[in-house]
């Protein structure tokens, strides 16, 4: 008999059948997606072939593909014929990472992603953030990313350290009961009819470019989606805008196209933002000066999936957002000190 956690992170290969015993992290999860992970290697219309004759048995009877498993079942899986495990060099390259630690349990782990950094490897990124927090904590039995950030984008990262945890985050993700809020620094003019709070409700679509790169943009045939645009800061005169964003979905690049679509393009965004002023706010000479995405997550607030208390966690805006903000808010009492201002 071979617990769960003892090989979770590599394939049942060989001509015998194993019998793997279910804990309680792995409970909760269906069989199908049960086995994709433990059979690393295996096509899934094989994984469904073994399910279909009854070769995979839980606790010596048949299942279908959606049977979720219970802790303690025993899982039969027949002789399966793998792809080669991965490359062990390969792997050993993954630097171990440590980030800025905002909230830890048993159950959750919450750190402040830098900007810059991917939350995990593909897509010409060899690992992210989730690979090197699995090398940095290789007794962890289970850690999986709750949701994600764009590679540009900083902030409020949540991670589960048990299956459980992230069956009950990712329902209320689904049912609109996480409260997530971002900082975004735009170029524009905020309408004066919007008042302090601007509505979007844009549907969304995923499209790929002749090179294979994502992008997004609003389509009436899209994806249903909502953000809610809270005004901060502005300064009319020079067409910056400090907003708070509020995620009432959660698309591939919603904030960003979203802003785009309103004129308000988030200062730096290499994909939909203006290419000329990104630039010119790059150079080392630039007051106000910034290098990066100006698109910062800096609050989470959900309920806890273990204790049900309310949870709300908060990562400081980054140096470089700060210092740019800085930057305005001295220009503007510069100009209003020397009779400039409104």
């Amino acid at each position: 008999m071979k617990e769960l956690g003892k090989i979770s992170q590599k394939s049942v290969a060989g001509d015998q059948v194993s019998m793997l015993e279910i804990d309680e992290d792995t409970a909760g999860q269906r069989i199908d997606n049960f086995l994709l992970k433990v059979c690393k290697g295996v096509p899934k219309s094989h994984i469904y072939r073994i399910l279909r004759s009854g070769e995979v048995r839980v606790n010596k009877g048949r299942i279908d593909a959606q049977y979720r498993l219970v802790s303690g079942d025993i899982v039969r899986v027949p002789p399966i014929r793998v792809a080669q495990p991965e490359d062990p060099v390969a792997s050993s390259n993954v630097p171990a990472a440590h980030f800025p630690i905002l909230f830890e349990d048993d159950h959750l782990l919450v750190i402040d992603k830098p900007s810059g950094v991917a939350v995990h490897g593909g897509s010409g990124v060899a690992f992210g953030v989730i690979e090197q927090l699995r090398q940095a904590h290789p007794q962890a039995r289970f850690l999986e990313l709750v949701h994600r950030l764009d590679r540009e984008t900083s902030g409020v990262l949540m991670l589960a350290k048990k299956r459980s945890a992230l069956v009950a985050l990712h329902e209320q993700i689904r049912e609109n009961r996480m409260d997530k809020r971002y900082y975004a620094c735009v170029q524009g003019e905020w309408a004066s009819d919007w008042g302090r709070r601007r509505i979007v409700k844009e549907p969304l679509h995923k499209y790929l470019l002749p090179d294979g790169e994502r992008r997004v943009r609003v389509q009436p045939d899209g994806l249903p989606s909502h953000t809610v645009f809270n005004l901060v800061d502005q300064w009319p005169g020079s067409g910056y805008v400090l907003l708070e964003a509020e995620l009432k979905t959660g698309r591939t690049h919603q904030i960003r196209v979203h802003l785009a679509h309103l004129g308000l393009p988030i200062l730096g965004d290499a994909k939909y933002g203006d290419f000329a002023l990104n630039k010119a706010l790059a150079r080392a000479d630039a007051r106000p000066g910034l290098k990066r995405m100006f698109l910062h997550a800096y609050r989470l607030k959900l309920t806890h999936p273990a204790t049900g208390a309310t949870l709300q966690v908060e990562a400081p805006l980054p140096a470089d957002c700060r210092r740019f903000v800085d930057q305005l808010r001295a220009l503007r009492d510069q100009s209003d000190a020397s009779g400039g201002g409104r």
